[in-house]
């Protein structure tokens, strides 16, 4: 396993590398919607899996959504893909770091936002297009049940509830870098989603699709004022709980470093598809 430190140099090196992406916009793009439409698998797999269970009244439903939805994460970290949830801890790091300009690093944030965005709603277009929550009842009861439930909840909510999101997220993927072992790194990224899923917390990548799915499918709770201020909650939510309390909670731990050695000297590992070092 690698030292925090160890870890920070290979974080630098995965800012840095993201941050040099906006200099192939294309590609950047279209990694950027993969990413987005991976979590959208999440969502669709996991109200397919567990919409029966809530539907049927067992207590299952909610440990079946967290142990389901790990599959979209796992996708974005194996095949690739850049999230902005994970690059919330990233960048900041890389950018605390000294490896990445401050305003740089916010633009790569912005623009995989925006691409996370594109590739969910693209997604959810799709899937709402095939039908396939008409023909499960349940699963299409649950995504109702969830927009009805954003609907109730009050913007501190929202907000608090995506900064224990990202906490959560950014610990899975902070634990992949300082790993070695692939199995290891699949399990705490499976541990920590589930946690998440379970608690009931906030993703601005998931809501993307979901919100899409219920605009599209004329659901009353999902209107494009409720999903403008979910973004912007649960977006600034999760940039405080990858950002400050992940990523530059662990910047401290170690020792608050700069870069001092060529990154690309750091020990090597992938997360999001982008080798970091």
């Amino acid at each position: 396993m690698l030292t925090i430190r160890e870890a920070l140099d290979a974080q630098a090196t995965n800012g840095r590398r993201k941050a040099e992406g906006l200099r192939s916009p294309g590609r950047f793009t279209v990694s950027g919607m993969l990413a987005g439409a991976y979590i959208g698998v999440g969502v669709v797999l996991m109200v397919t899996a567990a919409g029966p269970l809530l539907e049927a009244g067992s207590g299952w439903a909610k440990l079946v959504s967290g142990l389901v939805f790990g599959v979209a994460l796992t996708i974005v970290v194996v095949a690739g893909g850049e999230l902005v949830t994970s690059s919330m801890m990233t960048l900041p790091q890389a950018a605390l770091m000294r490896a990445v300009p401050v305003g740089r690093a916010a633009a790569a944030l912005l623009w995989t936002f925006t691409a996370n965005l594109v590739g969910s709603v693209v997604f959810a277009t799709l899937v709402a297009a095939s039908g396939v929550l008409r023909s499960n009842t349940a699963a299409g009861a649950m995504v109702s049940g969830m927009l009805a439930g954003k609907a109730h909840e009050t913007p501190l909510e929202l907000f608090v509830r995506g900064i224990l999101c990202n906490v959560l997220v950014c610990l899975a993927i902070w634990m992949t870098v300082r790993l070695r072992s692939e199995t290891a790194r699949l399990v705490v990224v499976f541990a920590a989603i589930l946690a998440f899923i379970t608690s009931g917390f906030e993703h601005v990548v998931a809501n993307m699709t979901t919100f899409t799915i219920g605009l599209l499918s004329g659901d009353p709770s999902a209107t494009v004022p409720l999903f403008a201020l979910n973004l912007v909650c649960v977006g600034a939510g999760n940039l405080v709980g990858g950002a400050l309390v992940v990523g530059a909670g662990y910047w401290f731990v170690g020792g608050s470093p700069t870069l001092t050695a060529d990154p690309t000297s750091a020990p090597h590992t992938q997360v999001d598809g982008v080798a970091a070092g």
